[in-house]
């Protein structure tokens, strides 16, 4: 499975931005794909994942603010990001899930637990 992600650039404090995830290869429709993000001096983090059912998981600093969608038909997965702050400020990875791993909140927010990362997109909020 081969990601590119796109779509981040620079947005205001309290602006919307959506970032998108595009997958090559096959049966992407049945993998969970989840976006992280990594801060300078800090570890990569996670934001949302979502299955192959839609069911969904996000990190509390994404709660209420950030929507993960997926379309099957187009092989992308979309992170909006709204009300963002200048703590968003990251690079936004998006990854696939390993297979015949649970959905669970304890394997989604793990990075090891994927195996297939996208290159990242930046994400600056300025204030």
């Amino acid at each position: 499975v081969q990601l590119q992600a796109s779509g981040g650039g620079l947005v205001q404090a309290g602006g919307s931005l959506r970032l998108s995830c595009a997958a090559a290869g096959r049966a992407f429709s049945t993998r969970t794909m989840g976006w992280f993000r990594q801060a300078p001096g800090k570890e990569r983090e996670f934001v949302a994942g979502i299955n192959w059912i839609f069911d969904t998981y996000y990190a509390d600093s994404a709660k209420g603010r950030f929507t993960i969608s997926r379309d099957n038909a187009e092989n992308t997965v979309y992170l909006q990001m709204n009300s963002v702050q200048p703590d968003d400020t990251a690079i936004y990875y998006c990854a696939s899930l390993r297979r015949s791993v649970p959905f669970t909140s304890a394997v989604v927010f793990t990075p090891s637990q994927y195996d297939y990362w996208g290159q990242g997109t930046l994400v600056t909020v300025s204030s």
